[in-house]
């Protein structure tokens, strides 16, 4: 039955069909192969005749229970749900929404109850089922009639005040109904100037997933360029309404084009720093069940890509007032970067290869194990470069070269000095450097070989300085297409975390792949 094909006089009567598989809850991937069939189309048909992009048509749900069991903050910046959550009335029938674990934690952390939450991406309402259940009021809305009236059927139950009290809190929480309503994130005229206390949002990316059908203003249709130029709008009217000192939280992908991957979280990051934002925190969100077996593993390897598992979750805050330069800079310190050549040291075999983007390691042999993916995956073992740069106060170099000879296949750039807590001058030093061994290295490296960077993000006076964002514009270059982002963090039992800093423990690094085109 997989692969028999139903045909029919017309297209309407194959919609028809469709349509009622739908109803009866069957599967896509069913429907695909019965009816021959894409997903896409299956995707696009439900989108026109529904007004609005869900993979269910009967959203109708019965309340177990109105919180997650055993929940617990997140205290680092790897953040990882091993399900998407369906407390109260979350459900996943609302195609690319966000697991509820995430506003839940972003309200909690930069909230308090009776606060103004909003949220200008309405779709099924997540932000705002989360806001009523944790006492704050919401301002909710998106450019789809039809995604507010499935957000007000999921905000349809009630809630008794006993029922609705934190674990930290004393007394009883106020329940605050949201406010919904059919708006244009590009306009948020009818919100005052410093009004807000948290913007909490999912907004698409970019035309990778159409949530309506051609609705006029929809950001789903706007290509790249495009989308991030009406994001800026939405940006600057995000720091007109948000009081200073508080937060705004945004998540937001990848996506690849030709088989290389477009940094849109990085641009899209970009747009809301030049509408005065500062980055607060930079937090991955990992895709949890996403380990690839079996056919992709294999093809993983054959065709040497990796599945994207990874999604970023800026939380940016308005200043309340302009940093002076006496505290953003902290002295001239270049001498304590240097640049070494040295072989790093590697584990003997691998059970497996990592095959997405998200590398989870083990803390005992960490770099062992990330230096043989590495190596392995890239330089075809046929010859690498490395080069480390490293505190030299700590006296730990080596300059030692290997393998400077032309035709190397990888040249390997690692950054353990940033584990030190550099200064911001530091930073540009190495920034800068990086720019010269590209000019001085690229060369010796051989027609679609690869050039991968280490790097990682850093705290400085109490902002994130986000190194992988601004290295991808340092290593803008005609030679160079980037191939993968990948994050990289340690497997850890009991972690380390300073909660008095009020931050984010940062446990996670990035792995920047060049393919080298000459």
């Amino acid at each position: 039955m997989a692969n028999q094909k139903v045909n029919f006089k017309t297209a309407k009567d194959l919609q028809e069909v469709i349509l009622q598989e739908k109803a009866r809850g069957t599967p896509d991937l069913e429907i695909g192969q019965k009816y021959g069939v894409t997903f896409r189309y299956i995707e696009r048909l439900i989108t026109r005749t529904q007004g609005l992009n869900i993979s269910v048509l009967d959203v109708s749900k019965k309340i177990r229970a109105l919180y997650p069991k055993d929940f617990k903050e997140e205290q680092t910046t790897i953040w990882s749900f091993k399900q998407r959550g369906n407390w109260a009335t979350h459900g996943g029938e609302y195609r690319g929404n966000w697991s509820p674990y995430i506003p839940r934690n972003v309200i909690l952390k930069y909230s308090k109850p009776g606060e103004l939450v909003l949220d200008y991406f309405c779709g099924g309402g997540t932000t705002a089922v989360e806001c009523k259940l944790l006492g704050r009021k919401c301002i909710a809305f998106d450019i789809n009639d039809k995604a507010i009236e499935l957000a007000k059927k999921n905000l349809s139950f009630s809630m008794e005040p006993p029922q609705l009290t934190l674990i930290d809190e004393k007394k009883h929480l106020n329940i605050y109904e949201p406010k919904l309503s059919v708006s244009d994130a590009r306009d948020l005229s009818f919100l005052q100037d410093n009004s807000v206390d948290l913007i909490c949002a999912h907004p698409p990316y970019a035309n990778i997933i159409h949530y309506t059908d051609f609705k006029k203003g929809d950001l789903s249709f706007f290509d790249i360029d495009d989308f991030l130029k009406e994001m800026s709008k939405v940006a600057r009217e995000s720091f007109r309404v948000l009081k200073p000192g508080r937060q705004c939280a945004i998540l937001i992908g990848d996506t690849r084009r030709k088989k290389h991957v477009i940094p849109l979280g990085f641009k899209f990051i970009n747009v809301y720093l030049d509408a005065g934002f500062k980055l607060r925190e930079l937090v991955i969100k990992r895709q949890h069940n996403c380990k690839t077996t079996g056919f992709w593993y294999a093809n993983s390897i054959k065709y040497n890509f990796l599945l994207l598992a990874h999604e970023y979750l800026p939380v940016f805050e308005k200043p309340k007032t302009p940093l002076p330069l006496s505290v953003r800079e902290r002295g001239i310190d270049y001498g304590l970067v240097v640049q070494t050549l040295e072989k790093p040291p590697l584990k003997k075999k691998l059970d497996e290869f990592e095959t997405t983007t998200v590398w989870v390691l083990p803390e005992r042999d960490f770099e062992e194990r990330l230096n043989k993916n590495v190596i392995d995956r890239y330089s075809n073992r046929k010859g690498y470069s490395t080069i480390t740069f490293v505190s030299h106060s700590k006296n730990e170099t080596n300059f030692t070269e290997r393998n400077k000879q032309k035709g190397t296949e990888l040249l390997f750039i690692k950054s353990p000095f940033l584990n030190n807590s550099p200064s911001r001058s530091t930073i540009e030093y190495y920034l800068k450097e990086i720019k010269t061994i590209l000019g001085q290295r690229l060369p010796n490296v051989s027609d679609e070989g690869f050039l991968v960077v280490q790097t990682q993000d850093v705290r400085i006076d109490g902002y994130i300085e986000p190194l992988a964002k601004r290295l991808v514009n340092v290593l803008m270059h005609d030679n160079l297409w980037l191939k993968e982002i990948i994050v990289v963090t340690q497997e850890r039992q009991n972690p380390h975390i300073d909660k008095s800093s009020g931050h984010l423990s940062i446990t996670h690094q990035y792995l920047l792949v060049y393919e080298v085109k000459k």
